[in-house]
């Protein structure tokens, strides 16, 4: 028995290295290439911004404008009818590779997702770059590991890796990277994700402060005008109903964006190509009337700090009617955007939605007697509880704004503002935004690939990724299910605590369009395939009398 575990303790230190060393090159790469997307992107985001500025001095060029937003449209749509994994900001679409539902060729979506996203940057879209960052992040440890030809389960860690490192380096917040594992990816946690997840954004991180500082840019986090001031208990109120109307307002943002899907679905102008004319030209005119709905809103969240004094006003207005146009405009563009499908992030977008909201609410609260001191962390309450209504991600909102700042005087604040929107999402029956969009990415690929039911009888091997572990912390294959295990003749009855052994038969359940690929996975993970079998899976509508 001892000899036993000793060869176990061996295997999972051996896995434990390898998942490390693949995990540092991910970082590496994907640290590499997402700095540089993020660079590219800052700086389109301001030469489209210097554009539109002389647009607005010399208004004889606003047709020409327009003319340029249509074609960019066609040329982007065009792109995506051949690049169909890169609509949107990427990141249902990445998720679904770190759970082992999506397969995509990574060297497309890496350079699709980096080439129209940061041109939706530089045509002057409400775009930000911190949603794709995932996605080329990901796309990254897709491509190292099918270069190292590394097995099934060690590309979903690695994918899960890639992701984390491209969000940690967008935002400089490794923490927000690896609660993004976790909270999002995989929706658990285990030793292997916190192995390859941290080995790839630290390296990712340090790679990105690398390059930045060989550049000369600065390599620091980019909310430094926001000053706290610990509440009182009076200051609660406050923080507790412009929390609420955050959540009310996130909850109307989630259901507008799928009916915005449903109502651009039905566009088939030129091919379905013709509906990106719409985000495009609409951005385009939103951009002329403020800079504040252009890019993804860096600049805006800063300027929302330090009592949102430089807050740069829409056509000389009041600040109260500013913070409401660009509210506006930046709730509907990002709800257009997502809607269409445009290859851009609204990962930043959604949080300045949330930060002009809780602008205006700070103002209103000023006006009922809130001490004007309160001012940012109302607007940092309202950033991470739109956010969190909206994403479902608690933990990751708590960490990212924490990170941002670099301040925890806030901390209980922000944790009661995320936890009232995130009961607001619960009660009007929300959903992660980004899981409602995975399914029906796979409900649109589960009708051109018929799923398929699959039964495999395996046996485990030693220094496989199942031998010695209980099956809860077991990688599976998503819609698997252990079944039944055989030691020798006992037959035991499997639940999450069953621990496998060498010499184990066990039998598997789940669905698959691939069976043999299915087969092939489970064999990396488990040992030597005994036997398997499938079955077509028939629909009810399409057997109204197996239905009776």
């Amino acid at each position: 028995m001892k000899k036993k575990m000793k060869k176990i303790g061996d295997n999972a230190y051996h896995y434990g290295l390898q998942l490390c060393a693949v995990g540092s090159l991910t970082g590496l790469f994907a640290g590499a290439v997402t700095t540089l997307y993020n660079v590219l992107t800052s700086k389109s985001e301001h030469f489209s911004q210097h554009v539109y500025g002389l647009v607005r001095e010399t208004p004889a060029f606003i047709p020409l404008l327009f003319l340029v937003l249509i074609a960019g449209a066609i040329i982007v749509g065009g792109v995506l009818k051949f690049i169909p994994m890169i609509r949107g900001s990427g990141i249902p679409q990445t998720e679904g590779a770190t759970r082992g539902l999506i397969r995509f060729k990574w060297y497309q979506v890496l350079t699709g997702m980096f080439a129209t996203s940061l041109f939706t940057v530089f045509m002057g879209l409400s775009a930000g770059s911190e949603g794709p960052s995932i996605t080329i992040g990901g796309a990254s440890g897709y491509g190292v590991s099918e270069l190292l030809r590394r097995n099934e389960t060690i590309r979903r860690y690695q994918v899960t890796g890639g992701a984390c490192a491209g969000l940690a380096v967008a935002f400089n917040a490794p923490f927000t990277g690896m609660a993004f594992a976790f909270e999002e990816a995989h929706k658990r946690f285990t030793t292997e994700v916190f192995v390859c997840s941290f080995s790839s954004v630290i390296v990712g991180v340090l790679t990105r402060n690398l390059l930045r500082s060989a550049m000369g840019l600065p390599i620091g986090s980019f909310l430094t005008t926001y000053v706290f001031v610990a509440p009182d208990m009076l200051s609660y109120l406050y923080i507790l109903l412009a929390a609420a109307v955050c959540g009310i307002a996130g909850v109307a943002f989630y259901y507008l964006v799928f009916l915005a899907k449903k109502l651009f679905a039905k566009i088939t102008f030129f091919k379905g190509i013709g509906k990106m004319i719409i985000p495009f030209v609409l951005g385009g005119a939103f951009g002329l009337i403020t800079v504040n709905a252009m890019g993804g809103g860096h600049e805006l969240l800063e300027s929302l700090g330090g009592g949102m004094a430089h807050v740069e006003r829409v056509f000389s207005s009041p600040l109260w009617a500013t913070l409401l146009i660009v509210f506006a405009l930046k709730f509907i563009i990002s709800i257009v955007n997502m809607g269409a499908g445009v290859p851009c992030g609204v990962f930043v977008p959604m949080l300045a939605v949330g930060a002009c909201l809780g602008g205006l609410m700070s103002l209103l609260c000023t006006q009922m007697g809130m001490d004007p001191a309160y001012s940012d962390l109302i607007v940092m309450i309202c950033m991470a509880a739109f956010f969190t209504t909206i994403v479902k991600a608690p933990l990751t909102a708590i960490i990212m704004v924490v990170e941002l700042t670099w301040n925890f005087s806030f901390l209980l604040p922000v944790i009661l503002g995320v936890a009232v929107g995130y009961i607001a999402g619960e009660i009007f029956h929300t959903e992660p935004i980004y899981d409602k969009l995975l399914d029906g990415i796979l409900e649109e690929e589960r009708k051109k690939h018929p799923v398929k039911k699959i039964s495999v009888k395996l046996r485990v091997l030693a220094g496989k990724p199942a031998d010695g572990r209980s099956v809860r912390n077991v990688l599976w294959p998503h819609d698997t299910l252990v079944t039944s295990l055989m030691r020798g003749e006992t037959h035991i009855v499997p639940d999450g605590e069953t621990v496998l052994i060498e010499g184990d038969v066990i039998t598997i359940v789940g669905e698959a369009s691939d069976g043999k690929e299915l087969v092939k996975t489970l064999s990396s993970i488990v040992g030597e395939t005994l036997e398997w079998q499938e079955e077509e899976i028939v629909p009810v509508e399409a057997a109204p009398e197996l239905a009776k």
